[in-house]
């Protein structure tokens, strides 16, 4: 990587903290992965005349955006079986599709499909839950992109894993190889509360402390699942977790569809942070995730997209629109979750929620440079009033133009610098073949 700094001069700076201000005729000085300064554009000549100018006219540079919730692989399935609730969906599609195909080739392929539609549509960091960690690891390093991989965990046999005690073997492991490595981290990825044992979420918790990782876990996601936990457990599930010491600032509960007023002051007390997943809960009809109420209780509300299986995109702008416009219709209220706190979500509230905040998801001095350049001049976004508002209403992950991860470009001109989409397109072809082959025998 060279020492040489660029400054990058856009005619828009959202820096996301503080929320909602933009900057003009600013630029952000990038020396190998950091944000060096950001200072007045008419101070480039005097201040860092040695510095190489990289205007980005008629766009607007915000911080990388952050995925909290993914599980890339599974793009391999997306479109497979739609249209469906979700037991049905897993059990007779998905999980016979992945019991038959799930392998080192089989995540390779899949995470390099989700890696290229992140990159290309402003995603500079994935969190993701899946088996085979290492693999997506691996992917997202040659990439050039940055992870947070999943140390799975469920108390069913997988081709990762045979029992608990092995996935915690095999993760544990990850998760040594990955100490050193700048780009990729990992979290506790437990499947949900009704495919792990006590034993499991009580080790975790001990661990994830020692470790200093997050959790990341499936939750409340359907209404069933508070009378199943009941009958299995005898237990609400924020009950048991609570007891087996879960509940916490560590914990990033995924989808939260089934909460009462109780449920959120007791999440927001804890500290727990929440994985917003819109556009996967309507699809799947589990809820809606009364995100306009935990904003009120100031909860770490961040915005995942879950798995292309189930969504069927990876489009971060898609999300951040439709979770802004949710939380308004669900509330009632015009005012909740403002186009500005919808970017915040996307950036700064799923980097911590993933324990990363002081290293990505906002553009300031000394954090990682993770930059993504938006281009307003197409025609459905202008006029520009109100950049951030075009941004979150009016923007496609399309008009992204270049896109930075440790100040490496990874997407330049609209073109990814790393990853041959032709390639990805004809591997993913040939596994087309084999998954839809499988689903027609699964469900003859």
């Amino acid at each position: 990587m060279s020492d040489q700094a660029v400054a990058l001069l856009p005619d828009w700076l959202v820096p996301v903290c503080p929320e909602g201000r933009v900057l003009e005729a600013h630029a952000v000085i990038i020396r190998r992965d950091r944000i060096e300064a950001i200072v007045p554009a008419d101070r480039l000549e005097t201040d860092f005349a040695n510095v190489e100018v990289r205007r980005l006219s008629h766009c607007a540079l915000i911080p990388g955006l952050i995925n909290v919730h993914t599980h890339a692989a599974m793009s391999l399935m997306r479109g497979l079986a739609d249209d469906l609730p979700l037991m049905e969906w897993l059990q007779k599609h998905i999980w016979p599709a992945e019991q038959r195909w799930v392998s080192p080739e089989f995540v390779r392929a899949g995470s390099e499909l989700a890696i290229a539609e992140m990159l290309a549509g402003g995603t500079t960091c994935f969190n993701d839950l899946y088996f085979f960690p290492d693999v997506t690891a691996a992917t997202a390093m040659r990439a050039g992109m940055r992870a947070v991989v999943g140390m799975p965990i469920i108390n069913l046999p997988t081709a990762w894993a045979e029992n608990e005690d092995e996935y915690f073997s095999r993760g544990l492991q990850v998760h040594q190889e990955l100490l050193s490595e700048p780009l990729v981290s990992t979290a506790f990825a437990p499947h949900a509360p009704y495919t792990v044992s006590d034993q499991a979420f009580e080790r975790m918790g001990e661990l994830a402390e020692e470790m200093d990782v997050p959790i990341h876990l499936h939750l409340l996601e359907t209404r069933g699942e508070i009378e199943d936990s009941r009958k299995q457990f005898g237990k609400h599930p924020l009950d048991r977790l609570d007891g087996l010491g879960l509940l916490g600032p560590r914990l990033l509960a995924v989808h939260m569809t089934q909460l009462d007023q109780g449920d959120m002051d007791r999440i927001a007390r804890a500290g727990v942070s929440v994985a917003h997943c819109p556009a996967s809960n309507l699809k799947l009809a589990s809820g809606i995730c009364p995100v306009a109420e935990l904003d009120r209780r100031d909860v770490n509300v961040a915005i995942g997209t879950d798995g292309a299986a189930s969504n069927n995109t990876l489009d971060m702008f898609a999300e951040m629109r439709l979770a802004a416009l949710l939380a308004k219709g669900a509330s009632g209220d015009p005012e909740a979750i403002p186009a500005q706190r919808a970017l915040s979500m996307a950036t700064i509230h799923a980097a911590r929620a993933l324990g990363l905040d002081e290293r990505i998801g906002s553009i300031e001095v000394g954090k990682q440079a993770d930059l993504v350049a938006v281009d307003l001049s197409d025609l459905e976004s202008q006029p520009v009033h109100h950049v951030i508002s075009q941004l979150v209403y009016a923007c496609h992950r399309r008009q992204v133009s270049s896109v930075w991860v440790a100040g490496e470009p990874v997407l330049s001109n609209g073109q990814l610098t790393r990853l041959d989409p032709a390639a990805i397109s004809d591997q993913v072809r040939q596994w087309q073949r084999r998954l839809a082959r499988t689903d027609a025998e699964a469900n003859s």
